[in-house]
């Protein structure tokens, strides 16, 4: 090895003397090594770009999925400020190894005979190239095209790499953090849903009916309901048993006087398909008819599913009535057309439907409502924010379920649960379920005093 000149040498000059040490075996390691970091470089840089283009679609989405990258993109979300820091720092560091490992590679490929000037300007144009095509351009717009694909295959290497940086990346979280406190920003650019309905208000609610302003109200909100919230339980569906007679399938379906009914094996929970009864009018005469042949197929959706996609796939298919299941593929409940568009014009009545079947309005607070009515209608019908029980419902949907969450137990009759300026009293239980619930706003008793 040539010996170092007097007086010092530049970066340049030690790194070609320890290139002429290396070997070609070396030199393939390098480059295995090069091409290793350019994978981490890509991952991170199309990971920044998938996860913070996710909508809110795409979140959901991810939540309903059973996977370990789906459950780790999730958690990973759950903290955006440690994930972006993470993924800066770690694409930082990714990018300086990439940096001083192509330039000992570099150094020992070219020949010795090239100026020092040269041999750096060489050595930018490769790292530069091999940085921005493989690690900014190709990953990025890949992942703006793949966003959920990209944001699933990165999250398990995001989750290492968090716990690997995480005291660098806190740090520069409580840095930010810090920083911003002390210079005072008040600005906020996030516009709640309540802020929406009070500018709905202001702004049309002098002009417009009652019934148009919940219009829009229920415009705002589509978006974020999804077909649990609104879908008619399993207790309440009803179905055909495949073992029934002719005869029998139409004694239900002009018992129960639905136009569409799901037709079971054993259980709700085995759904064959669905039937028609408009189907039945060319056979009403026969008594033998073989009545499955008319059966159709049934269409499924995760309970998770957003009534804004599921009223799309709706028009699609052209289908009016979807079977809504759960995680474990067991029937949760079914979700109609009609249900989807009452979430914004309101509840729509039939001939067929009983004038005060869900509640009944006492005065401007109290209310007397059916345990089985969805949290949602009991919240439009009293004119309270949908949200309003969102902190202690877990995972009830209906007015009896939320009450059992409250008390955490099974309340009595006329036992009274209270839940902030709300009382429920339990008015009517049937078969440990309860049947009707007294809602009273607190107020009330003051002014009938």
């Amino acid at each position: 090895m040539e010996s170092i000149p007097e007086g010092g040498t530049n970066i340049t000059t030690l790194l070609l003397q320890a290139a002429t040490a290396i070997s070609p075996s070396n030199v393939t390691i390098l480059i295995m090594i090069i091409l290793a970091l350019l994978l981490m470089t890509a991952i991170t840089a199309g990971a920044e770009t998938a996860y913070f283009s996710l909508t809110a679609k795409d979140i959901n989405y991810l939540k309903t999925k059973e996977k370990p990258s789906a459950r780790h993109a999730v958690a990973l979300l759950d903290h955006p400020k440690m994930l972006l820091a993470t993924i800066l720092v770690a694409n930082n560091f990714i990018n300086i190894a990439i940096v001083i490992t192509t330039n000992v590679l570099v150094s020992q490929l070219i020949s010795p005979n090239i100026s020092a000037v040269m041999s750096f300007i060489i050595q930018v144009v490769v790292v530069t190239f091999l940085l921005v095509l493989f690690g900014e351009v190709l990953p990025k717009v890949y992942a703006t095209q793949n966003n959920l694909r990209m944001a699933l295959f990165s999250a398990p290497a995001l989750k290492i790499l968090m716990r690997v940086f995480n005291p660098i990346s806190r740090m520069l979280v409580s840095s930010t953090t810090y920083i911003e406190g002390r210079l005072g920003s008040k600005t906020n650019n996030g516009i709640s849903s309540e802020d929406f309905e009070h500018a709905i208000e202001l702004t049309v609610g002098h002009t417009a009916t009652r019934e148009e302003v919940n219009i829009f109200k229920g415009i705002l909100k589509f978006g974020n309901i999804t077909a649990r919230q609104i879908m008619r339980t399993r207790l309440d569906v009803s179905g055909l048993n495949y073992e029934m007679t002719f005869p029998e399938v139409q004694a239900h379906c002009i018992e129960v006087g639905y136009s569409r009914l799901p037709v079971y094996k054993e259980s709700l929970d085995k759904i064959a398909g669905m039937i028609h009864t408009k189907d039945f009018l060319p056979h009403t005469e026969e008594d033998s008819f073989a009545w499955h042949a008319l059966v159709r197929p049934a269409y499924f959706v995760h309970e998770n599913k957003l009534i804004e996609d599921l009223l799309h796939e709706f028009q699609q298919k052209r289908i009016h009535l979807a079977v809504v299941v759960d995680e474990f593929g067991g029937t949760s409940g079914i979700v109609t057309l009609e249900d989807i568009m009452e979430e914004i014009i309101g509840e729509i009545k039939d001939e067929f439907d009983e004038e005060d079947l869900n509640y009944k309005k006492i005065d401007d607070h109290n209310y007397i409502f059916e345990g089985k009515t969805l949290i949602n209608d009991v919240c439009r019908v009293i004119g309270i924010p949908s949200d309003t029980f969102e902190n202690i419902r877990g995972e009830s949907d209906s007015l009896g379920g939320l009450i059992l969450e409250i008390s955490g137990k099974f309340p009595a009759i006329n036992e009274t649960v209270s839940f902030e300026e709300y009382e429920f009293t339990v008015l009517a239980i049937d078969k440990m379920r309860i049947q009707r619930v007294k809602i009273s706003i607190s107020g009330s008793a003051t002014s009938d005093e």
